[in-house]
């Protein structure tokens, strides 16, 4: 057996490392076989007697090989690729031999020659189209099933795709020319197609899954579900986490350009699927004010949030936009990704620090913008309170010159991007941000002409530091995941409603307010680690089940890190235009006491000193240094 399976192997190689046109003249010369085949089988059944050879299969081979040849040619028979035959290429067969039988019906039913029976014009091009579809799928199965599998020699996936709609027959047709995938079958949660085939492939019911994985021994699920919304896929998400079984997603279809679907679209899992909660759109009262018309600045424009705040205040119609940032790389990225983004928006690029008061002072006198977003900061916690002096310059001291330059220069709105970390902060990135924000709300109540405002946002989905691609980083790896604490939770939103929603407070801003987003319920860490572990296709290693793959190692919270954050100092906010943002007006120090501790500040370069002034300006700052580990319970 395994002689003849790698004899076939052999020749099927051969054939298929010949050139394009010798493949032709091959599959050609085969047509012109099993076109003799067709006549004497059609003549033989009319008949009702075996006849290999005589005058009128003579007469009716001469008339079908001149009518095949210019049909097969003109319909583009030869053009295909042999080894993808699927519905396409049968529909150019069809087209082909609606061509051939047309002629031959003409020919021999119409006309007629004698000696031939007037129903072979139609009888053998029957027959025919039998032989040749059948040749068709073949030798697809030989080239894909036999050889190319045979050459794979790696492990076959067994794939079940979710979803038997335009998006999922199409995914399939995708996988049909891979050999290291075998499609067994869809799954939907229509129970009306439940034992239905689609393309030959079966349709089972969501409610069956458990059953269907271990009876087929299915690897991936592959969910084809482009237009369900982030409830129906956390939904499903959760039914498919204990299966321990690999899934992978296709995006929402209007990130699919043309509708097309294909594996490239496929991407692992991220958070937002698991959220639960559809983003949050732009709301019609969000009219642009800040930005259409306007000469825009954004500080710290290479970053997350900064380079989304560029792109969407170019989609929305700014007429000049400064990029300012001190990262050459990242400023370089954004300029050129906004230059190919063919917008109408002027594009200006400027190296510089937002501490470099001189700097800002030739910026805004060259440019003067109308709106300044300040999204430079340093933000990486652990990084901040190993380098607290350079993180207390940059995000207290570099928003104090931002707003003064902005100040000086009749800016006259100005929006600073803060964080949930400033809210009764432990560690000093955050007390940092608060200083900040109190830098603005300050200048705020002086009211010198330019609208000060405020917007506090959770955890930032794809952001630099993120936990999402850290997890996949580990797990890929083969784990452990680190988790500083089982306990801790979080909200998180995506990078484009973070930016949205600066642009949109922004609009609403009167002076002096803090906005916050309502992101619904956060989400424990340990859940989502847990998650992600079983979509991978692989199970935990706990106590209870020591030969799991992936392990969760808890660390201990980091210097500074909390369990749970905050959006508010205060009590009762205020609802705004947009339902899904709230504000607030908070306390904070008289501007005679800040100016004096900034003063401090901008002499120090000690850090012990440095964190006692921050201390001062923010009496909240309750520093947290080191929180030690924990075990997590089994």
């Amino acid at each position: 057996m395994n002689l003849a399976t790698n004899l076939v192997t052999s020749v099927l190689g051969v054939i298929a490392a010949l050139p394009r046109w010798q493949k032709r003249a091959v599959v050609f010369v085969i047509d012109l076989i099993l076109l003799m085949f067709s006549i004497w089988i059609a003549y033989s059944l009319r008949m009702n007697t075996w006849t290999f050879w005589n005058e009128p299969i003579r007469r009716i081979s001469l008339g079908a090989i001149l009518l095949m040849i210019p049909s097969f040619g003109l319909s583009g028979v030869y053009k295909s690729i042999f080894r993808y035959a699927g519905s396409g290429m049968m529909a150019i067969l069809l087209r082909a031999f609606l061509l051939y039988t047309s002629c031959m019906v003409f020919v021999f039913m119409i006309i007629s020659f004698t000696g031939v029976p007037r129903t072979l014009g139609l009888l053998q091009p029957l027959v025919y189209f039998v032989l040749i579809a059948g040749s068709r799928v073949t030798f697809r199965f030989l080239i894909m099933d036999v050889l190319m599998r045979g050459k794979f020699g790696g492990t076959v996936r067994r794939v079940l795709v979710y979803g038997a709609g335009s998006g999922g027959q199409q995914l399939v047709s995708s996988m049909n020319s891979d050999p290291s995938l075998k499609v067994i079958g869809y799954v939907d949660d229509d129970s009306r197609l439940k034992g239905q085939k689609l393309d030959g492939n079966q349709v089972y019911f969501s409610a069956d899954l458990p059953q269907i994985v271990e009876r087929h021994q299915v690897t991936d699920i592959l969910l084809a579900l482009p237009n369900a919304s982030r409830q129906r896929r956390r939904e499903i998400v959760k039914t498919l986490s204990p299966l321990r079984i690999n899934v992978k997603t296709l995006p929402q279809m209007k990130d699919i350009v043309g509708g097309k679907v294909s594996l490239t679209d496929l991407r692992p899992l991220e958070i937002e699927d698991l959220l639960g909660r559809e983003q949050i759109a732009p709301n019609d009262v969000a009219s642009g004010r800040t930005v259409v018309g306007k000469t825009v600045l954004v500080t710290g424009a290479g970053g997350s949030i900064g380079s989304e705040l560029c792109r969407q205040i170019a989609r929305i119609g700014a007429q000049k936009l400064v990029l300012f940032d001190v990262s050459e790389y990242s400023l370089y990225a954004i300029e050129l990704e906004l230059r190919s983004s063919r917008s109408e928006t002027e594009i200006v690029a400027i190296l510089g620090s937002v501490t470099d008061r001189i700097r800002l002072e030739e910026v805004f006198t060259a440019h003067k913008p109308d709106t300044v977003y300040h999204a430079a900061a340093y933000k990486h916690v652990p990084l901040v309170e190993q380098n607290p002096v350079e993180g207390i310059r940059n995000n207290v001291l570099g928003t104090f010159e931002t707003v003064y330059a902005a100040h000086v220069g009749e800016v006259a709105d100005f929006i600073l991007v803060s964080t949930d970390k400033a809210v009764r902060p432990t560690n000093i990135m955050g007390a940092s941000k608060r200083a900040a924000e109190q830098v603005v709300q300050s200048f705020a109540e002086r009211n010198h002409g330019t609208r000060y405002s405020m917007v506090r946002f959770g955890n930032v989905l794809g952001s630099s530091g993120s936990v999402v691609p850290l997890f996949r980083r580990q797990i890929e790896a083969g784990g452990p995941i680190t988790l500083t604490d089982s306990r801790v939770m979080r909200y998180f939103m995506t990078i484009p409603e973070a930016a949205g929603l600066v642009i949109q407070a922004g609009d609403m801003a009167c002076g002096g307010e803090v906005f916050v987003l309502d992101m619904g319920r956060p989400i424990k860490i340990l859940d989502l680690a847990r998650t992600m572990v079983q979509l991978s296709g692989l199970s935990l290693r706990d106590d209870k089940n020591p030969d799991g793959d992936i392990a969760i190692v808890e660390i201990g919270l980091r210097p500074g890190e909390k369990l749970f954050e905050e959006l508010l100092i205060g009590e009762n906010p205020q609802k705004t235009r947009h339902a899904r943002i709230m504000m607030a007006r908070e306390d904070f120090m008289p501007w005679p006491d800040l100016a004096a501790l900034l003063q401090q500040l901008k002499g120090c370069r000690d850090p012990v000193r440095a964190t006692a002034l921050l201390g001062n300006l923010v009496p909240e700052f309750a520093h947290r240094r080191d929180n030690g580990p924990r075990r997590i319970a089994s």
